[in-house]
């Protein structure tokens, strides 16, 4: 650790408006509550419903697991720093954000290519479908999805632990990642800022590619299908690219770029931080019968 003087940083949080803060206390507080109700009720009907035993709700499972954990490293702190006097984070704290942020963030993106590869079989190879995802493989790709994600965070704290700290602390942020801690460092990180960018601004890129890839080949394998096959997958590809579109378009704006941060940036983090995990619960049940049924069915069961 390179780390100097600072021993603690103040978040600018989202605005400095007093009366603008009450807004985002109220707004954020209600959106993270629906996130954690949203998701929660994914994993509770999921775990408990028998007619749910199919790939692709073990992924679901494990979306809306990250999801949770992914809006937690940074909307309690959002939330409650909203209506607090001062608004510091210790080194520490912040370091360990950085790791949990990159750890959900990254096993969001690989539970989401682990579902998209989970569609193209049932469309494109229905007859091997069970055969090729068998739950051994789902396990074993789900264990991957977490190794690789470990990798992924490991690489950014090294990054972050790299970084000496000794002029101002103050981040033009509502939680600490990488982009406005560069700006504070008293080194050269351009090449902090390279490494960045091939590590955060490639899997980001490459992942939102193959995403967008498996899509044209199922629409394309589409043409053969039934008319009813053809509404049903286009149905749930649909609620899976609007998912993907939101999150991946914010984040390869933020973490593909030369060494700079502007102000709308964490305005734009809102979108993939609050946004998509919220919006995940909405897409994947709204749109999905089964699960709308197996939730009615676990309500009245309890009811």
């Amino acid at each position: 650790m390179m780390n100097s003087s600072v021993t603690e940083f103040i978040l600018l949080g989202l605005t400095q408006d007093p009366g603008k803060q009450k807004a985002v206390f109220g707004v954020f507080l209600i959106l993270y509550l629906a996130t954690l109700l949203g998701n929660f009720l994914i994993v509770v009907t999921i775990k408990t419903s028998r007619t749910l035993g199919t790939p692709m709700y073990f992924f679901l499972f494990y979306l809306s697991f990250a999801d949770t954990c992914f809006s937690t490293t940074t909307a309690p702190r959002l939330i409650v720093d909203a209506l607090a006097q001062k608004k510091t984070i210790s080194y520490n704290e912040c370091m360990i954000q950085v790791f949990t942020f990159h750890f959900f963030g990254c096993m969001e993106i690989l539970v989401l290519i682990l579902m998209a590869f989970d569609r193209y079989v049932a469309i494109c190879k229905p007859l091997r479908y069970t055969t090729i995802m068998s739950r051994h493989v789902c396990s074993v790709l789900v264990i991957l999805a977490w190794v690789g994600s470990c990798i992924h965070s490991s690489a950014q704290i090294f990054l972050a632990l790299r970084l000496p700290f000794c002029g101002p602390n103050v981040i033009d942020h509502y939680f600490c990642d990488l982009q406005p801690l560069l700006k504070l460092a008293c080194m050269d990180t351009y090449v902090t800022n390279l490494l960045l960018v091939s590590n955060s601004g490639t899997i980001c890129t490459v992942s939102f590619i193959i995403l967008l890839t498996s899509y044209v080949v199922i629409l394309y394998s589409l043409r053969n299908h039934s008319a009813e096959g053809r509404r049903k997958a286009l149905s749930t590809c649909t609620s899976h690219f609007i998912v993907v579109v939101l999150f991946f378009g914010p984040c390869i704006f933020i973490y593909t770029r030369p060494p700079a941060t502007f102000p709308i940036d964490k305005m734009v983090a809102v979108f993939y931080t609050i946004g998509t995990p919220l919006l995940n619960p909405l897409m994947y049940t709204l749109r999905n019968m089964e699960v709308k049924k197996a939730m009615k069915k676990l309500w009245c069961s309890k009811v």
